[in-house]
Parts: structure tokens; C-alpha cells; sequence
């Protein structure tokens, strides 16, 4: 089983996020970084699970430049075979998943695995744009991930409900939540991750059709109200015409 995990580097969740140039660059000063949570977590050590449990190879894989590379080098400690950097910036959804698919068309991966978005972004747009473009299957924010023989069952949480699916071939997969377990790499993994092979590619000639515009910061918390329990008039009058509920 050739399995090929893509993996992304998002800022940390207690990172300061400011903008610079008229609010059209991510002003990266000072900002700490780490591998996706959802590709980590989830997509890779499930692929790592399907790996011990039926033999094969998982690589990752990652569209961005050298600084990139401690990112990487993780996703090996943890215990993937090997790793690919598309030597390019990621610079949207569709370019993101276009430099994937050309590297991906070459390499005949079984099964291709990420998170279900990122958390910089959270747009859940590069899995089912890669899918359309390497004509697979795509299943999104799979919770649950089971292999019998060929076949492969798939579980996802829906509004109501749980939805089971079937797939057999090659295919792309999202994860969710509970696809795995996090995992920690330990010092044998850190150490060899040093000598696993971290090839860079390329990009290919792929268009990039989106365009930043301007970044905007989200409104700042507004502070508590304490209400009086006697006073339920004020409190639907709050919940109608400020917060917009009732």
C-alpha cells in the first residue's frame, strides 16, 4: 500500500496575527509554526496505523519553501518513510492542490490522506479540488477508516446521523477528529528522521487564479453582561437586538 499524506505548516494557536502592506501580506514577524493539527493528528497517523497493519510505505508531502523543512522532518520522526517539498510558495487552494496533483499523477499513490482544512485558513477546499484533478473519489471529514482486503470503509458524522461508505481503488481522503490518535515522536524516530530521504522537487507550471485583496481582523470580544435573573425583559431585549439570537 503506497500511501501519500500532504501535510501543511500553519502558524500556532497562540500566535499574534497582524498584517502588513495594507493589510495584503501576513506579517510573519515573531510568529512560531507548526505542522496542521488535522494532517498530523489525524491524517498521518492513521496512515502510519494502515502502514503496521498491512505493510507498504507512507510519504508526506508539502507544498512551500526550505523553511518549511523542520515541519517535514517531523511527519518522518513520526514515523513516514520518506518526504517530497514542492519548492514553491503555497499560494492558494487551487495552486496548492495543482502542485499536488502533477507530483501525485507521477507517483500512482494508492491512497491519498489530509487534514480537513487548516487552521490558518479553514477552507476545506485542497482535498476535493485534488480529487477533481487526479479523477478519484473523494470522502471529507472521515471520523472512522477500516481496510478489508481491498476494500475500504469509511465512516463521517452528518447532521442526525453517521454515513457509511464503501470504497475500493485508489482515492482521497479528509480526516476529521477521531481518525487516530496524536502521537509523539520519540528520540529513535527523531534521530532517524535525520537520515530519511527529504527529496525537493520543482513546482510544475501551474496558474495561480486567486488574488489577496485585503486581510481584515475579526471584531475583538465584547466584554461580559451580567444581568439581573429578575430582569428577563433586558435579557431578551440583549439576545434580540444585540446578539441577534431571538
Amino acid at each position: 500500500m503506497k500511501i501519500l499524506v500532504c501535510i501543511s505548516k500553519t502558524p500556532e494557536t497562540t500566535a499574534k496575527i497582524a498584517f502588513t502592506e495594507g493589510n495584503t501580506q501576513f506579517n510573519r514577524d515573531g510568529v512560531q509554526y507548526i505542522m496542521n493539527p488535522y494532517d498530523e493528528w489525524y491524517a498521518l497517523v492513521r496512515a502510519l496505523e494502515l502502514k503496521e497493519a498491512n505493510g507498504g510505505t507512507v510519504t508526506v508531502l508539502n507544498v512551500g519553501d526550505s523553511s518549511n523543512d523542520i515541519i517535514i522532518r517531523k511527519g518522518l520522526a513520526l514515523g513516514a518513510d520518506d518526504a517530497v517539498r514542492i519548492d514553491t510558495e503555497a499560494l492558494s487552494a487551487y495552486q496548492t492542490a495543482a502542485q499536488i496533483a502533477a507530483h501525485a499523477t507521477a507517483e500512482s499513490y494508492d491512497i491519498i490522506l489530509l487534514g480537513k482544512e487548516s487552521i490558518d485558513y479553514n477552507g476545506s477546499e485542497v482535498g476535493g479540488m485534488l480529487a477533481e484533478m487526479l479523477s478519484l473519489p473523494f470522502i471529507s471529514h472521515v471520523s472512522n477508516l477500516e481496510v478489508s482486503g481491498t476494500t475500504f470503509t469509511v465512516s463521517r458524522e452528518i447532521e442526525g446521523g453517521v454515513e457509511v461508505s464503501e470504497v475500493s481503488g485508489s482515492f482521497v481522503l479528509s480526516a476529521a477528529k477521531g481518525l487516530a490518535e496524536q502521537r509523539i515522536a520519540n528520540m529513535k524516530g527523531i534521530m532517524m528522521s535525520k537520515r530519511k530521504p527529504l527529496k525537493v522537487v520543482p513546482a510544475a507550471d501551474v496558474d495561480n487564479p486567486v488574488e489577496v485583496v485585503v486581510y481584515t481582523l475579526p471584531e475583538g470580544k465584547a466584554g461580559v453582561k451580567m444581568i439581573d435573573p429578575d430582569n428577563m425583559k433586558e435579557l431578551v431585549r440583549l439576545l434580540h437586538e444585540e446578539a441577534k439570537v431571538i
